[in-house]
């Protein structure tokens, strides 16, 4: 109940002794078993040999930097911080003699605010101090020279507040170990098996062949289930404890005080222009908040490379620093950074415009990185090879007709409401954890598997590989089987986040395909007598050029799994792809919003939504376009709705439940006018 407090002593005799309960488990329990820290700043991609940093470059946390211990046995900091497991025959039973553990607390000042954890005299989280990581980037000298021959200056402080990921489904698990050969299996809704394994393995310092984590259908993530919460690890140890599967399901309130939470940034930003409105310079200083525990240095890198947008901006100095504080841990979700530097940037030209009496739309036209200077280095690091940024805007300018909003104004004075519009330009950097891998094998009986590392968390992933892999092997897509889901059938992969499971997983499908012709056609030229370079492959046969001699594909399957082929071909006609790095990618459009409000009550009504996005080749424009409508939920949730607020003295939340948590609904908005950027093939 305490945001922040000592753990005195935990008395857990009654609760023990309650009808119907197996086990009472503390964090004293936790450390005796030789457990610890949930290693969130490594994730396991090859666990042979490999393992990837998960926090930035430039942004590494010192030795010392606090860890994760799933749960409290000295010190809780954070309200829902976990101190003690009941395990019982039955939820009812186990809640009841949960009321019966006896926690002794001292409690402790809190900080909820990470600029105010910064500040001398502030509660102190943990021996190594507030402040976990701190980071910079850019040239501070061409920066300040920028600034120094500036004609205009503007200036902004401004907080991206903390929100939550609310995915439909509350978070559930189950955990099981195998008797007989002591594997520990771990149902949960992850955005990545692979992680939530390495999170169990490193916590309960399991070898990686004793856990396996299975992922069905989840009801949404956002990034929020990127990361693996410690009650994961607990069900598995609890389950080791009790010799007994153990299940856990949490409440829409448990979801508010226990799922990581996202964006808390605020950012002191400066925007240097000449007397044309033409950006010289920006500048910005963030402080984030982690949370109680540090999960995710993701932000952090995030908010270091794309301070410039698609803007033709040569000086840029960026710096930051990470702070936990008594408040549920902060993890990626929705953008993870990239938002919060849009908004700064963006608000500041409007800011700019308005201040040197330019249109919003000619400041940023001034501005816009012009094709005739792609490829663009930017001072950061991100490296823009296209992009027809200016074309986005006239778009989007057209498609909600800026040009008529004067006389659509008027008309709102005279209804007796205010009306207002706004346009903001946005560059993202997806990929997110390099590491993905696809397995792909044709079966004889005429279905086609195909293993990703990656996997859906309600985004339709399993039409589009299917797609990939049904026009690369030209198979009909009903006979395609796509798996994902668990770390026994994928050996490998990242995930899904970052917008890079297309990009990522669409690309390892698409060369193992390209590996599995390759195998196929060396099968059918000897199958066909003939030379390799002789044979054609369309439609899922192949053919000896300029003849009618054949083979299908799945005959060739048959026939390298029955041994019917020189021993170097026999076996199954299978293929595996990986990509180990970065695929650098900047998708960008132009969002513009228009709005009304009523002066007598504030109530706010979007009227008018248009946007103009450049996201790549279109798979399943279908999926494009439900995936664009959820963006612009979200951003607008945040904009107008969602906030969780703590109370600064007790650190308690105060929006523990949809009664103060307010989410956007359907009847909030209009309908939106979605086009992809005309230069974008489909």
């Amino acid at each position: 109940p305490h945001a922040h407090a000592r753990v005195r002593g935990v008395d857990v005799t009654a609760a023990a002794a309650a009808p119907g309960v197996l086990a009472v488990l503390t964090g004293a329990d936790y450390l005796a078993d030789g457990n610890g820290v949930i290693d969130h700043l490594l994730m396991g991609v090859d666990y042979a040999d490999t393992t990837l940093p998960a926090f930035p470059d430039d942004a590494a946390p010192p030795g010392g930097a606090p860890r994760h211990v799933p749960i409290a046995s000295d010190r809780v900091r954070h309200v829902g911080d976990p101190v003690a497991i009941v395990v019982a025959e039955t939820p009812s039973a186990a809640l009841d003699a949960a009321e019966r553990v006896a926690v002794d607390y001292e409690p402790l000042p809190a900080v909820v605010a990470a600029r105010e954890a910064l500040a001398p005299g502030a509660p102190v989280l943990f021996e190594s101090g507030n402040q976990c990581i701190e980071f910079s980037r850019g040239d501070p000298e061409a920066t300040e020279k920028a600034f120094a021959s500036a004609d205009h200056v503007v200036r902004l402080d401004a907080l991206s507040q903390r929100i939550s990921a609310i995915p439909l489904e509350p978070r559930a698990a189950v955990a099981g170990i195998d008797p007989e050969t002591g594997v520990a299996t771990l149902h949960a809704q992850s955005q990545g098996v692979h992680k939530f394994k390495f999170a169990v393995m490193t916590a309960l310092n399991m070898p990686p062949d004793k856990v396996r984590v299975i992922t069905r259908d989840v009801g949404g993530g956002f990034g929020a289930r990127s990361c693996a919460n410690g009650e994961y690890p607990l069900l598995v140890w609890a389950a080791q404890r009790t010799g007994r599967p153990v299940k856990w399901t949490a409440t829409r309130s448990e979801t508010f005080l226990s799922d990581y939470q996202a964006r808390d940034t605020a950012g002191d930003a400066a925007l240097a222009l000449d007397r044309d409105g033409r950006i010289l310079g920006i500048r910005i200083d963030y402080v984030t908040s982690l949370g109680a525990y540090p999960v995710s240095f993701s932000i952090a890198g995030n908010l270091q490379r794309l301070a410039g947008g698609p803007y033709n901006v040569r000086a840029v100095h960026m710096s930051g620093r990470g702070v936990v504080t008594n408040t549920v841990p902060i993890s990626v979700y929705r953008g993870a950074g990239r938002p919060e530097v849009t908004f700064l940037v963006e608000r500041m030209l409007d800011i700019a415009a308005g201040e040197l009496g330019i249109d919003r739309i000619e400041i940023r036209r001034r501005n816009l990185i012009a094709p005739e200077c792609l490829p663009f280095q930017t001072p950061l690091g991100p490296r823009f090879d296209s992009g027809a940024f200016a074309q986005n805007l006239e778009s989007a300018a057209a498609a909600v007709d800026w040009k008529g909003f004067p006389a659509r104004r008027a008309a709102a004075e005279a209804r007796g409401r205010l009306a207002g519009i706004g346009i903001a330009t946005y560059l993202e950097a997806p990929s997110g954890a390099p590491m993905e891998r696809a397995d792909i094998r044709v079966r004889p009986d005429g279905r086609i598997e195909a293993v990703v590392g990656t996997q859906s968390s309600g985004q339709g992933h399993e039409t589009v590989f299917a797609q990939v892999v049904s026009d690369m092997l030209q198979v009909p897509e009903d006979r395609i089987d796509i798996s994902f889901g668990d770390t026994d059938s994928s050996v490998a992969g990242g995930g899904t986040h970052s917008d890079r499971s297309m990009r990522l997983g669409g690309t390892v499908l698409v060369q193992a395909s390209d590996k599995i012709i390759a195998k196929a056609r060396e099968i059918a030229a000897h199958v066909l007598e003939t030379a390799v370079a002789d044979i054609e492959y369309a439609q899922g046969r192949f053919t000896v050029a300029g003849t009618d001699r054949e083979v299908d594909l799945f005959s060739l399957a048959a026939m390298a799994a029955s041994g019917d082929v020189p021993e170097e071909l026999a076996g199954p006609l299978e293929e595996s792809d990986i990509v180990d790095y970065r695929l650098p990618a900047h998708p960008n459009g132009v969002a513009a919003c228009e709005v009304e409000i009523d002066p007598e009550t504030g109530a706010l009504s979007v009227v008018r939504y248009a946007t103009v996005d450049d996201v790549g080749r279109l798979i399943n424009p279908v999926i494009v376009e439900g995936q664009i409508h959820g963006g612009i939920a979200q951003g607008v949730g945040q904009a107008l709705f969602e906030h969780n607020a703590y109370d600064a003295e007790t650190g308690q939340i105060l929006a523990g439940s949809f009664m103060d948590y307010c989410m956007p609904r359907a009847d909030d908005f209009p309908f939106f006018d979605i086009a992809p950027n005309n230069d974008c093939p489909a």
